[in-house]
C-alpha cells in the first residue's frame, strides 16, 4: 500500500537512536551527586525507633511521672482546638457543633434480646430500657431471678412466660439464655472525644481499650469485661468492619457492658490521632512489638491500649499512628494470645503499675 502525501508510514522508522544511551543517572545536572546521608532510626518517624523517641519526648514534656497526669493531660486537652475534637466525630451521625455531652451514635437494630441471668439482672440494675422480660416456664428460682422480677415489677416492664422452644428461638441458636431474656432497644454508643473529656473531668487517668478489625462479639463482651474489672474507662470499636455491643457481647461480658461505656469511631486511626493531640499516648499490643509489657514506662500516663484481630493484628495505618507496639512475653510453646486475653493481661498490668506508681508517691 503506497503512503500518501509522502510522509512515511507510522511506525516504518526508528525513533531511537543507536548507539549506548544515556542512563537515568545523567538525566539531570545533579543526578550523580550524592543524596543526603541516611536519616538515624530514631530520626524516622515511621520506625520503632522514632516512635519511641517522640513517646519519650512527649511524655517528659508531660511531666514524666513527676507530675500528675490526669492534671497534665487536661490542661493539653483542654487547649487542643475544638477541630481536633471533633475529627473523630464525623460520620458518627453527630452533624451538630455544640459540645453536649451527651451526643451519642445509635446503632440501626431496633432491638436486642439479652439472655442470662446475670446480664438480664445488671442490664435491669443499670437501668437500661427494656420493653419486655420473658421468663421460662417453671423457672428454678434463685436469688438472681427473684430479683429481676421485682426489678421488673417496679418499672412496670411487662413479663412475659413462655415455653423453654419459644425462648430458644428469640435468644438464638448459640446463646445460653438460663430462663431469662430481655428485650432492650439497641446500644447507644458514646463520642470518644466526649467519653475521654468525661474521664478527665471526673479527675480519673484515663485507660481505654480500642478494637481494630475485632469482629467476634465474644472477644468484645470478654474485653468490656477487664475492662470493668482493671479500671479501665471505656473501650472504642470502629463503625466499620468491626463488632458493636451485640446479645453475644452482652452476655460475655456478664453484665459489664451496663456499667463501662463503648465508644463507636467513624474512623478508628483519626480517633486515635485526636486522642493523640489531647495527651493521650497510643499503644498497640503486637507480638513482635518493640517494646516489652512487664515495667511498662508509660503506665502512669493516659493511655489507649489497640488490640488487633487474631488473624491479622493491627492494620498499617493503625499500626503508624501508635506511640508503641507493645509486646507480651510468653513461652515458646504458645504461638500467639487470644485478643480477650491479651487485652487482660495488659490492662492487669497497666493496672498493677498504677497502683504502685500511686503508692510511691
Amino acid at each position: 500500500m503506497k503512503n500518501t502525501g509522502g510522509k512515511p508510514r507510522a511506525g516504518a522508522v526508528r525513533k531511537g537512536r543507536k548507539g549506548p544511551q544515556v542512563g537515568s543517572g545523567g538525566q539531570g545536572r545533579q543526578a550523580l551527586e550524592g543524596k543526603k546521608p541516611t536519616p538515624k532510626a530514631e530520626d524516622r518517624p515511621y520506625h520503632p525507633a522514632g516512635k519511641r523517641k517522640a513517646a519519650q519526648e512527649r511524655y517528659a514534656a508531660a511531666g514524666g511521672g513527676g507530675k500528675r497526669a490526669a492534671g497534665a493531660s487536661r490542661d493539653d486537652g483542654q487547649g487542643a482546638p475544638r477541630g481536633g475534637s471533633r475529627a473523630g466525630s464525623r460520620g458518627t451521625g453527630n452533624t451538630g457543633g455544640g459540645g453536649s455531652s451527651t451526643r451519642k451514635a445509635k446503632q440501626i437494630d431496633e432491638h436486642e434480646v439479652v439472655t442470662g441471668r446475670n446480664s438480664v439482672l445488671e442490664a435491669l440494675r443499670a437501668k437500661i430500657p427494656a420493653s419486655t422480660l420473658y421468663i421460662a416456664t417453671r423457672i428454678e428460682m434463685d436469688e438472681r431471678v427473684k430479683e429481676v422480677l421485682t426489678l421488673a415489677n417496679n418499672r412496670n416492664i411487662p413479663i412475659l412466660e413462655v415455653m423453654r422452644p419459644e425462648l430458644d428461638r428469640l435468644a438464638g441458636r448459640d446463646a445460653v439464655h438460663q430462663g431469662l431474656a430481655l428485650k432492650v432497644p439497641a446500644y447507644e454508643y458514646a463520642h470518644p472525644i466526649e467519653l475521654l473529656d468525661l474521664t478527665f473531668s471526673r479527675g480519673h487517668k484515663p485507660l481505654f481499650v480500642a478494637l481494630d478489625g475485632i469482629t467476634d462479639p465474644r472477644n468484645l463482651g470478654a474485653i468490656i469485661r477487664s475492662t470493668a474489672a482493671f479500671g479501665g474507662h471505656g473501650v472504642i470499636v470502629p463503625q466499620r468492619r468491626s463488632v458493636g455491643v451485640t446479645a453475644s457481647a452482652w452476655k460475655t461480658s456478664a453484665g459489664a457492658a451496663a456499667r463501662t461505656p463503648v465508644a463507636m469511631a467513624s474512623n478508628l486511626t483519626q480517633t486515635l490521632k485526636a486522642l493523640k493531640e489531647r495527651g493521650v499516648f497510643v499503644l498497640g499490643l503486637d507480638g513482635g512489638g518493640d517494646v516489652s509489657l512487664p515495667g511498662l514506662e508509660l503506665a502512669d500516663r493516659p493511655i489507649v491500649i489497640v488490640v488487633g484481630s487474631e488473624g491479622k493484628g493491627l492494620s498499617r495505618l493503625v499500626t503508624e499512628t501508635c506511640d508503641a507496639i507493645v509486646s507480651i512475653p510468653i513461652s515458646s510453646a504458645t504461638e500467639s494470645l487470644n485478643a480477650g486475653i491479651a487485652a487482660s493481661v495488659t490492662l492487669y498490668e497497666v493496672s498493677r503499675l498504677r497502683t504502685e506508681h500511686a503508692a510511691a508517691k
